[in-house]
């Protein structure tokens, strides 16, 4: 089989993907295109990745390029990543008043664990109920996968001690290894498909969203678009975090910036 792309058939998948996630592809990374869209070819029973991409864009069948959107933008990420920002948002939770729940977004959710990782800390500052957290990704692959909360021990190495004993359950048998996120608390998480270059789902108003290392993969047009789509979605004086790699400088946007990576309405 061959495993490469011409030039012209990768820069096809190139443009396809932007058109639907807003995100271009670097040339930089022809070779992981390769790799995954290879798999999809085998299942068909295609022996070339052109013919492959042909068939692609000529049959148009909209389940086939959901499975190429969702190969194109898996990612492996952990829990706790980036501890500063729980730090704040523990802060943010114990000085929580009123009757409204406390609600959060995970706007780029991926697998779910940084939802998860929320809920770990909504839960332990705030009881059982009494919040809420949304997670959102654009790959139906990711949300599926974090709807069945199960994950690979080496992930949690972040999560603090006292926390794995009461929010997780420790895999047995053929789970060994893995760990799944506890009923009690995937109850007030929820997670669905959205697509941030797009007309958001109704998602209601939120005192945090963490919109983190999503940012990073589009240009400044595109950033200012997401970022004006989703601060409206903000409460008043809510929160939005940013991966620390992100910079919203420079940019229209009805934010200000308060620390490293935390901008407010």
């Amino acid at each position: 089989m061959s495993s490469t792309l011409s030039d012209e058939s990768f820069q096809a998948v190139v443009r396809l993907f932007q058109n639907i996630s807003g995100i271009r592809l670097a040339d930089s990374k022809r070779s992981l295109v390769e790799g995954r869209l290879h798999k999809l070819a085998q299942h068909l029973g295609v022996s070339r990745l052109d013919d492959y991409v042909d068939r692609l864009l000529d049959e148009r069948d909209p389940a086939e390029i959901v499975r190429v959107v969702d190969k194109l933008t898996t990612n492996e990420t952990y829990f706790f990543r980036e501890p500063q920002h729980f730090e704040f948002l523990a802060r943010l939770a114990e000085s929580h008043t009123g009757s409204e729940p406390f609600r959060v977004w995970s706007a780029a959710s991926s697998s779910g664990e940084e939802a998860y990782s929320i809920a770990m800390l909504l839960a332990e500052k705030l009881g059982p109920t009494g919040w809420e957290v949304i997670g959102t990704d654009l790959s139906t692959v990711m949300v599926d996968t974090a709807r069945r909360a199960v994950y690979p021990m080496e992930r949690a190495r972040h999560v603090p001690r006292e926390y794995l004993k009461r929010h997780c359950l420790r895999g047995h048998g053929d789970q060994e290894g893995r760990l799944l996120i506890s009923r009690a608390l995937r109850q007030n998480v929820h997670f669905e498909n959205a697509n941030l270059m797009e007309a958001l789902p109704s998602l209601g108003i939120f005192d945090v969203i963490f919109l983190r290392n999503v940012l990073i993969y589009f240009d400044n047009p595109a950033k200012e678009a997401i970022v004006n789509r989703v601060a409206p979605l903000l409460k008043p004086q809510g929160y939005l975090f940013t991966g620390h790699a992100e910079s919203l400088s420079n940019l229209a946007i009805q934010l200000r910036s308060v620390r490293s990576a935390v901008y407010a309405r």
